[in-house]
């Protein structure tokens, strides 16, 4: 067995309390896994986990982040208050705990892919990069097309990649938030087709493939088009689409999709990832031996996974939004009213730049959706177009939306605000919604 090198036998020096705030992340996504797995109870444990090690690192936050995250949990827990005091709703405080659990498990997890490519412990040195439109043809390409099996991970194995020579530039981070937001359009594998499927599941798959991809490439074209007359991209590298950077992400796909399709096709992509990433990195660090393995998992719970601290807390936090926002429209809207007599061609338009505008105003999409839902007594000949709707709405509303899951990553992971991203996404989601609206005035008639 090879000794560890010098940056691996050391420690850092790590206080207790994030040693405990460490261990409790961990044990969320141990808990996770163990409700994936054999015992669902086990699942529980998830979300009383991971706030247990966000209350332990609340203080390390950045203080916009620590703003951010408070405003979302004091909004979240006042419309719990209002809908049990103004209309007797029941709160169900597991699922507020649990809210976005699922989502910060599968962030953890795969943190730990971190740990695949780089046996060594030291990070490789940069090669030649592709720069200019190629560049970013390749950035945009390359997470759009792994994303639509990988989903929100890929985002991560990209842009670490990029980062790895400097910080990530504006033009690199649109590329990553577009190339994955725009996949929600056709993918059967986002969480926006899951949602769609539950809410309408009479949806012609086929009509909105037909539909979706043309405006999926089309999200492409605007961004090789845009881009560079706004930025200099000389200088700016783009993930190259070359056999040796997608081995990995090549590699993790077709086991995700093995996994799907074979082994364990009652479990979702999310949950999949959730264990599979971290099963990678155990797998490939045991050929240099357990001692080995286990000195890196403990540096990458000790260290890796507090630093996670802006991610976690801003998903947590935005998912309690989401719980007490829902918990309330369910609680005013119980009478049985419904919104539109028939959902036609305007209410379809209504209705997906009411969901955009709403993106804008720092509401995650699912929420509109949810309630569109709820409010709606679809025909089984409305709901191809519904699920459209929704799905164009998603994709435009989380690229441009502060609170989005691809934006609130970006700024846990890499820094930059999510109202930087909305603002240098303005322009793009109007040319998106234009092109979402003619669409669906296609598909309805």
């Amino acid at each position: 067995m090879s000794s560890p090198s010098p940056s691996e036998a050391t420690s850092p020096e790590v206080s207790p309390r994030h040693a405990l705030a460490g261990l409790a992340i961990l044990v969320g996504l141990l808990s996770r896994i163990a409700g994936l797995a054999l015992l669902p109870g086990a699942a529980a444990l998830t979300g009383p986990a991971l706030w247990l090690g966000t209350l332990l690192l609340w203080r390390d936050l950045p203080r916009r982040n620590r703003r951010q995250a408070g405003l979302l949990a004091g909004l979240g827990l006042g419309l719990l208050l209002v809908a049990r005091l103004a209309y007797g709703a029941r709160i169900d405080w597991t699922a507020v705990l649990e809210g976005n659990g699922m989502v910060v498990a599968m962030l953890v997890g795969v943190s730990f892919i971190g740990l695949v490519g780089n046996l060594r412990g030291r990070p490789r040195p940069p090669g030649q990069a592709v720069t200019g439109r190629r560049g970013l043809a390749g950035t945009w390409l390359g997470v759009h097309l792994l994303g639509t099996i990988l989903n929100l991970s890929t985002v991560f194995m990209v842009g670490d990649r990029l980062a790895r020579r400097a910080p990530l530039t504006t033009p690199q981070l649109l590329a990553l938030n577009r190339g994955l937001s725009s996949a929600a359009l056709w993918s059967p594998f986002f969480a926006s087709m899951g949602i769609v499927v539950t809410l309408a599941p009479a949806m012609d798959y086929a009509t909105v493939l037909a539909h979706g991809l043309p405006l999926a490439l089309c999200a492409g074209l605007i961004t090789l088009l845009e881009l560079p007359r706004r930025f200099d991209l000389s200088d700016t590298a783009g993930f190259s689409m070359s056999p040796r950077s997608l081995l990995l992400p090549v590699i993790m796909a077709v086991l995700v999709m093995g996994f799907h399709f074979g082994l364990t096709p009652e479990l979702s992509i999310v949950g999949i990832i959730t264990f599979l990433m971290p099963a990678a990195a155990l797998v490939a660090n045991l050929t240099r031996g357990p001692r080995w393995t286990l000195g890196r998992l403990h540096r990458h719970t000790l260290t890796r996974l507090p630093a996670m601290r802006g991610e976690i807390a801003l998903f947590l936090c935005a998912g309690l939004l989401t719980e007490g926002l829902s918990t309330l429209a369910n609680a005013a809207t119980r009478g049985g009213w419904t919104l539109f007599d028939a959902f036609g061609a305007a209410q379809a338009v209504g209705s997906f730049l009411a969901i955009v505008a709403s993106a804008v105003a720092g509401l995650h999409p699912i929420i509109g959706v949810s309630v569109l839902a709820s409010v709606l007594d679809l025909a089984a000949a409305e709901q191809t177009l519904f699920a459209f709707t929704a799905l164009a709405a998603w994709a435009v509303g989380t690229s441009v939306g502060p609170l989005s899951g691809i934006n609130l990553s970006l700024q846990g992971r890499y820094g930059v605000a999510g109202s930087r991203m909305m603002r240098e996404n303005l322009r793009y989601a109007l040319a998106m919604a234009a092109l979402a609206t003619a669409v669906i005035w296609r598909l309805a008639a």
